[in-house]
Protein backbone atom coordinates (compact mmCIF):
# COMPACT_ATOMS: atom_id res chain seq x y z
CA UNK A 1 0.00 0.00 0.00
CA UNK A 2 1.04 3.26 -1.09
CA UNK A 3 1.93 5.68 1.90
CA UNK A 4 0.12 8.70 -0.92
CA UNK A 5 -3.19 9.85 -0.33
CA UNK A 6 -5.56 9.33 -2.89
CA UNK A 7 -6.82 11.88 -5.02
CA UNK A 8 -9.91 13.72 -4.18
CA UNK A 9 -11.33 12.88 -7.72
CA UNK A 10 -10.51 9.10 -6.59
CA UNK A 11 -12.85 9.26 -3.62
CA UNK A 12 -16.58 8.43 -3.43
CA UNK A 13 -19.25 10.86 -3.08
CA UNK A 14 -20.77 11.40 0.56
CA UNK A 15 -24.05 9.91 -1.45
CA UNK A 16 -22.21 5.93 -1.88
CA UNK A 17 -22.03 6.60 2.31
CA UNK A 18 -25.06 5.46 4.17
CA UNK A 19 -26.29 7.47 6.92
CA UNK A 20 -25.26 6.67 10.38
CA UNK A 21 -29.39 5.78 11.02
CA UNK A 22 -29.35 3.44 8.35
CA UNK A 23 -26.83 1.20 9.77
CA UNK A 24 -27.65 -1.95 11.82
CA UNK A 25 -26.33 -5.84 12.43
CA UNK A 26 -26.67 -8.07 9.00
CA UNK A 27 -27.11 -12.14 9.46
CA UNK A 28 -25.59 -14.57 7.28
CA UNK A 29 -26.97 -15.16 4.36
CA UNK A 30 -27.02 -11.53 3.87
CA UNK A 31 -25.53 -10.87 0.67
CA UNK A 32 -23.67 -7.89 1.44
CA UNK A 33 -21.59 -10.50 3.82
CA UNK A 34 -20.44 -12.05 0.58
CA UNK A 35 -19.29 -9.10 -1.33
CA UNK A 36 -15.85 -7.73 -1.64
CA UNK A 37 -16.15 -4.09 -0.75
CA UNK A 38 -15.00 -1.26 -2.03
CA UNK A 39 -12.51 1.25 -0.87
CA UNK A 40 -13.28 4.01 0.83
CA UNK A 41 -10.77 6.47 0.53
CA UNK A 42 -10.29 9.67 2.75
CA UNK A 43 -13.04 9.55 5.26
CA UNK A 44 -15.60 12.56 5.71
CA UNK A 45 -17.67 13.51 8.64
CA UNK A 46 -20.31 11.12 7.08
CA UNK A 47 -17.92 8.47 7.25
CA UNK A 48 -16.96 9.14 10.41
CA UNK A 49 -20.51 9.57 11.46
CA UNK A 50 -21.15 5.73 10.22
CA UNK A 51 -17.92 4.58 12.06
CA UNK A 52 -19.30 6.07 15.19
CA UNK A 53 -22.52 3.76 14.67
CA UNK A 54 -20.24 0.75 14.18
CA UNK A 55 -18.87 1.24 17.58
CA UNK A 56 -21.78 1.96 18.75
CA UNK A 57 -23.09 -1.85 17.10
CA UNK A 58 -20.03 -3.65 18.50
CA UNK A 59 -20.42 -2.89 21.78
CA UNK A 60 -24.60 -3.29 21.91
CA UNK A 61 -23.81 -6.74 20.86
CA UNK A 62 -20.59 -7.49 22.83
CA UNK A 63 -18.38 -7.71 20.34
CA UNK A 64 -14.86 -6.97 19.86
CA UNK A 65 -14.74 -6.44 16.08
CA UNK A 66 -16.60 -4.85 13.41
CA UNK A 67 -16.29 -4.82 9.64
CA UNK A 68 -18.46 -2.23 7.60
CA UNK A 69 -20.34 -4.84 5.25
CA UNK A 70 -21.49 -6.71 8.79
CA UNK A 71 -23.71 -3.27 9.12
CA UNK A 72 -24.58 -3.16 5.72
CA UNK A 73 -22.21 -0.61 4.27
CA UNK A 74 -19.90 -1.22 1.75
CA UNK A 75 -16.52 0.15 2.41
CA UNK A 76 -13.27 -1.30 3.08
CA UNK A 77 -13.64 -0.15 7.08
CA UNK A 78 -13.38 -2.03 10.25
CA UNK A 79 -13.31 -0.99 13.92
CA UNK A 80 -12.01 -3.69 16.85
CA UNK A 81 -11.72 -2.67 20.99
CA UNK A 82 -10.23 -6.52 21.91
CA UNK A 83 -11.37 -4.95 25.35
CA UNK A 84 -14.65 -5.07 25.25
CA UNK A 85 -16.14 -2.07 26.82
CA UNK A 86 -16.52 1.60 25.87
CA UNK A 87 -14.75 2.55 28.49
CA UNK A 88 -11.45 1.39 27.42
CA UNK A 89 -11.93 4.00 24.56
CA UNK A 90 -7.86 4.02 23.89
CA UNK A 91 -8.35 0.46 23.01
CA UNK A 92 -10.23 1.32 20.07
CA UNK A 93 -8.90 0.80 16.70
CA UNK A 94 -10.13 2.32 13.49
CA UNK A 95 -8.93 0.57 9.96
CA UNK A 96 -9.70 2.49 6.81
CA UNK A 97 -8.56 0.28 3.79
CA UNK A 98 -6.27 -1.80 5.24
CA UNK A 99 -3.41 -4.07 3.43
CA UNK A 100 -2.13 -6.89 5.69
CA UNK A 101 1.19 -8.39 5.79
CA UNK A 102 2.35 -11.90 7.14
CA UNK A 103 5.75 -11.03 8.34
CA UNK A 104 8.21 -13.89 6.16
CA UNK A 105 9.05 -15.51 8.94
CA UNK A 106 5.96 -16.51 9.78
CA UNK A 107 4.11 -17.07 6.67
CA UNK A 108 4.25 -21.12 7.19
CA UNK A 109 3.20 -20.80 11.25
CA UNK A 110 -0.21 -20.77 12.05
CA UNK A 111 -2.11 -20.87 15.33
CA UNK A 112 -5.38 -22.15 15.98
CA UNK A 113 -7.89 -20.52 17.83
CA UNK A 114 -11.80 -20.32 18.24
CA UNK A 115 -13.50 -17.69 17.01
CA UNK A 116 -17.13 -16.36 16.78
CA UNK A 117 -18.82 -13.56 14.79
CA UNK A 118 -21.96 -11.01 14.75
CA UNK A 119 -22.91 -11.98 11.82
CA UNK A 120 -23.23 -15.99 12.89
CA UNK A 121 -24.88 -16.10 15.88
CA UNK A 122 -24.17 -19.53 17.64
CA UNK A 123 -21.76 -20.00 16.04
CA UNK A 124 -18.29 -20.84 17.44
CA UNK A 125 -15.19 -22.35 15.50
CA UNK A 126 -11.75 -23.54 15.71
CA UNK A 127 -9.78 -21.27 12.84
CA UNK A 128 -5.78 -21.02 12.13
CA UNK A 129 -5.00 -17.80 11.85
CA UNK A 130 -1.19 -16.26 11.51
CA UNK A 131 0.24 -14.85 15.16
CA UNK A 132 1.82 -11.37 13.78
CA UNK A 133 0.84 -9.57 11.07
CA UNK A 134 1.50 -5.74 9.74
CA UNK A 135 -1.16 -3.58 8.52
CA UNK A 136 -1.34 -0.34 6.82
CA UNK A 137 -4.24 1.92 6.83
CA UNK A 138 -6.18 5.24 6.82
CA UNK A 139 -7.03 6.12 10.11
CA UNK A 140 -10.16 8.43 10.70
CA UNK A 141 -8.29 11.83 10.72
CA UNK A 142 -7.23 10.54 6.65
CA UNK A 143 -3.60 9.85 7.92
CA UNK A 144 -1.34 6.73 6.74
CA UNK A 145 -0.52 4.74 9.56
CA UNK A 146 1.74 1.40 10.43
CA UNK A 147 0.64 -1.17 13.33
CA UNK A 148 2.45 -4.51 14.15
CA UNK A 149 0.15 -6.72 15.83
CA UNK A 150 0.26 -10.10 17.45
CA UNK A 151 -1.94 -12.79 19.68
CA UNK A 152 -5.53 -11.57 19.68
CA UNK A 153 -5.25 -8.26 18.10
CA UNK A 154 -3.65 -9.73 15.49
CA UNK A 155 -6.23 -12.60 15.19
CA UNK A 156 -9.26 -9.61 14.71
CA UNK A 157 -7.63 -8.21 12.37
CA UNK A 158 -7.54 -11.04 9.91
CA UNK A 159 -11.13 -11.95 10.82
CA UNK A 160 -12.51 -8.72 10.23
CA UNK A 161 -10.13 -7.96 6.58
CA UNK A 162 -11.75 -11.14 5.54
CA UNK A 163 -15.39 -9.76 5.76
CA UNK A 164 -13.89 -7.05 3.70
CA UNK A 165 -13.65 -9.64 0.75
CA UNK A 166 -16.50 -11.58 1.56
CA UNK A 167 -15.13 -14.23 3.46
CA UNK A 168 -17.09 -15.77 6.39
CA UNK A 169 -15.75 -18.16 9.19
CA UNK A 170 -16.70 -21.04 7.53
CA UNK A 171 -15.10 -20.67 4.72
CA UNK A 172 -11.67 -20.45 6.88
CA UNK A 173 -11.80 -23.83 8.79
CA UNK A 174 -11.97 -27.77 7.54
CA UNK A 175 -15.08 -29.39 5.28
CA UNK A 176 -15.61 -31.41 8.75
CA UNK A 177 -16.37 -28.77 10.71
CA UNK A 178 -18.26 -26.93 8.46
CA UNK A 179 -20.53 -29.97 7.94
CA UNK A 180 -20.86 -29.68 11.44
CA UNK A 181 -22.17 -26.70 11.67
CA UNK A 182 -24.33 -27.05 8.48
CA UNK A 183 -27.31 -27.48 10.66
CA UNK A 184 -26.97 -23.59 12.58
CA UNK A 185 -26.36 -22.29 9.31
CA UNK A 186 -29.82 -23.35 7.86
CA UNK A 187 -31.16 -22.29 11.10
CA UNK A 188 -29.98 -18.52 10.34
CA UNK A 189 -30.79 -18.76 6.74
CA UNK A 190 -34.47 -19.45 7.93
CA UNK A 191 -34.43 -16.87 10.47
CA UNK A 192 -33.18 -14.17 7.72
CA UNK A 193 -35.63 -15.54 5.43
CA UNK A 194 -38.34 -14.74 7.85
CA UNK A 195 -36.77 -11.14 8.62
CA UNK A 196 -37.00 -10.36 4.92
CA UNK A 197 -39.98 -11.77 4.01
CA UNK A 198 -38.86 -14.17 1.70
CA UNK A 199 -40.14 -17.06 -0.13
Amino acid sequence: MSSQLPNSSDLPSSADIPGPEQLSLRYYPDPILHRRCQPLGLPDDNARACIGRMFDLMYEHQGIGLAAPQVGWDARVFVLNISRTAEEAGEEWIFIDPEIEVPADLRGSLEEGEEGCLSLPGIRLEVDRHHAVSVQATGPDGEPFDLQADGLLARCIQHESDHLDGILIPARVSTLRRVAVRPALRDLEQQWQERENRP
